[in-house]
């Protein structure tokens, strides 16, 4: 993939951000920052990038709208998340086992839930790259970055 087929700019709709918790901030932080760094995203419809991307939850849908760094709308894609559910409350569930058990856990503990919360991330991650390779063609480090911020848009009040 060509280095200009990359998300140069990504913004996360926030009308319904609710107040996260420290550690999903990070989380979001860090997935935004390490997007920006280094990943690769080229649209099959063959536009040139790098791209602003701007994801947000929609009826039910994850919402990529992709544009030019000029604001210049390219494409939306619309992605059923019915899909994701499972994996995306498993996934919770599993970051707030491994948040305690950072405070009051054994290393071995936190290693094995630690391990159990990335193979969910690689699940979610991979059902989001094959969900979206009719559209858009992404490596597997840009996927889990995105799986990442899918999560953090599902979190509700």
């Amino acid at each position: 993939m060509p280095k200009q087929q990359r998300i140069a700019q990504i913004t996360l709709d926030e009308k319904s951000v609710v107040r996260r918790s420290a550690e999903i901030e990070h989380e979001r932080s860090t997935a935004i920052a390490d997007l920006l760094h280094d990943n690769r995203f080229a649209p099959v419809a063959g536009f040139d990038g790098p791209f602003h991307v701007h994801l947000g939850l929609e009826d039910n849908r994850l919402a990529l709208d992709i544009r030019t760094l000029k604001q210049k709308s390219l494409e939306r894609v619309l992605l059923p998340l019915a899909p994701f559910r499972g994996i995306v409350k498993d996934y919770f569930l599993i970051c707030e086992s491994y948040y305690n058990a950072v405070k009051r856990s054994s290393p071995a503990q936190i290693e094995a839930i630690d391990m159990g919360r990335r193979g969910l991330h690689d699940e979610g991650s991979e059902l989001l790259r094959e969900r979206l390779a009719e559209k858009v063609a992404l490596d597997a480090d840009t996927a889990r970055r995105l799986f990442t911020l899918l999560c953090v848009l599902h979190i509700r009040a």
